[in-house]
């Protein structure tokens, strides 16, 4: 797409082109697509195109918005240092923190940090009483005469991750967080800053809605986003702001070619695309096969054993819907735990499919985050509170928090009506006064409030609670061992009107 014409040169211009990437999750290995094709994504062949890019045009930034690590186990067995590793070979001028850089504790986000050959920026996350930011908030970067600041927001879900940190804090909502972003803007005010581009991991109706809260005499020209996993076909442009980003995973890279006005410090002429990273259009970059080969030949000692068969292949092709691979899941939990509803984090399960054959290295990859589970005793009221927040429309748009339920579970819920209609467990209606055991994860139990609609004190009013686990990694591994040729279907356990 081009915004050409759509502004006069009135000074001297540059063209520039810039590369962005976002949600990568450890993406390190290509694929083929079910039923063949050419091999698909992985950072050999991202490399490569990268390399290409850089060789061809004369003024080249590639960027990442945030989440390169988790999502695989080359990157969750060496937590992360493998990802900064093989990033450091490919060299991304600009990165910021996503949700999952946090996954590993706040002081290993510090620790691979130091270790990244590259900036990494965030301007809202500080440290409380002192106000002293904990990442640099931007860097200018001057490229064939033009300098081009880059900073850096965070979705509201690392806010979440380090929420009862008593010394870690971040600006809570889009619009103090564009108040930063102005702040930073207004420090450079006096200095010939030709262009701003913000890198974002917030979601992509975030941006639009940060975009229309900056003030245009701050200077920002693009927002190159992550976290919502967004496929375009073109960017929005919303407050004369070029909005972008690039899906999920290694598949696909965005691409601006851009033209800049040095007096104008704006963007007169733009063209963006998609480009799909497969072997038709690139070979891959073999000094990236050989360097992630050192990561890959470890884990695949390490993991390569089978530990479970299913009955056939199980899917996860959306978080938001229920699906048999997130139902085994569940299933699974609520058996270990003994508790009558299971509320799985949809986000947890990191694959489209699994099985029927099972190792141990797919099931790391299925399932990377660890975490406690705990079951309460809540009221059938507070239960159906709970589904009637996540289940609402307005939650199922790739950036909220949803679940995948155990098979005692039938809930419905109603879009026309704005409402959660029925819920019920052993197809027995859920009574208001009546008690019931329902296993979080610990991320979900800590983030209660916004995910549930339910406060810690809710949790705790009915009955006492117990860790049940401390581990839900563990439990699920030692129950895919004991149950082989084990099979779940969508069966109705949620239900949309």
């Amino acid at each position: 797409m081009s915004g050409a014409g759509e502004r006069q040169t009135m000074g001297s211009t540059k063209k520039f082109t810039i590369l962005h990437s976002n949600d990568m999750h450890g993406d390190f290995l290509a694929e083929q697509a079910a039923g063949g094709g050419p091999l698909s994504g992985g950072l050999a062949l991202l490399s490569a195109y990268v390399n290409k890019v850089r060789a061809e045009e004369e003024n080249v930034f590639y960027v990442i918005a945030g989440d390169m690590v988790q999502g695989s186990i080359i990157d969750s067995d060496f937590k992360g240092i493998s990802t900064i590793d093989i990033m450091n070979y490919i060299t991304p001028d600009v990165v910021t923190v996503g949700n999952h850089e946090v996954d590993y504790g706040v002081p290993h986000l510090l620790f691979l940090e130091k270790i990244a050959n590259f900036p990494i920026v965030s301007a809202n996350l500080y440290v409380k009483g002192f106000e002293k930011r904990l990442m640099d908030p931007y860097v200018i970067i001057e490229k064939a005469g033009f300098d081009v600041l880059f900073t850096g927001v965070i979705t509201e879900k690392v806010i979440d991750a380090v929420r009862l940190d008593e010394v870690i804090g971040a600006f809570m909502d889009v619009h103090e967080a564009a108040a930063e972003v102005g702040r930073i803007c207004n420090a450079y005010r006096n200095d010939d800053i030709d262009l701003t581009i913000l890198l974002t991991h917030i979601g992509f109706e975030s941006d639009k809605e940060l975009a229309a809260a900056l003030d245009p005499a701050w200077g920002v020209d693009m927002i190159i986003g992550g976290h919502s996993h967004t496929i375009l076909e073109e960017p929005a442009v919303v407050n004369n702001i070029l909005i972008a980003q690039a899906g999920t995973g290694t598949d696909q890279i965005g691409r601006f070619d851009i033209t800049v006005d040095d007096e104008t410090n704006a963007i007169v002429d733009w063209t963006w695309q998609l480009i799909p990273i497969n072997e038709d259009l690139i070979e891959p970059d073999q000094g990236m096969v050989d360097f992630i080969a050192r990561y890959k030949d470890e884990v695949d000692r390490k993991y390569s054993v089978v530990i479970s068969k299913l009955t056939h292949e199980h899917t996860h092709p959306r978080r938001e819907e229920e699906t048999s691979l997130g139902n085994l899941m569940a299933d699974a939990l609520a058996a270990e735990t003994q508790s009558d509803v299971v509320l799985l984090g949809a986000g947890s399960v990191r694959v489209e499919r699994l099985g029927p054959m099972v190792t141990l290295m797919d099931f790391k990859g299925c399932f990377p985050y660890d975490d406690t589970v705990t079951r309460y005793t809540v009221t059938g009221a507070t239960l159906e509170r709970m589904f009637d927040h996540w289940m609402r429309t307005e939650n199922r748009d790739g950036e909220g928090e949803c679940y995948q339920v155990n098979h005692a579970v039938r809930a419905m819920y109603s879009d026309a009506e704005h409402r959660l209609v029925s819920l019920a467990l052993n197809d027995v209606p859920v009574s208001h006064d009546t008690t019931y055991t329902v296993a979080l994860q610990g991320y979900h139990a800590k983030n209660c409030a916004h995910y549930l609609n339910v406060t810690e004190e809710e949790l705790q009013a009915a009955g006492p609670s117990k860790v049940v686990t401390t581990s839900a990694a563990e439990v699920l591994e030692q129950w895919l061992r004991d149950h082989q040729l084990e099979g779940r279907h969508v069966e109705g356990r949620l239900t949309y009107l």
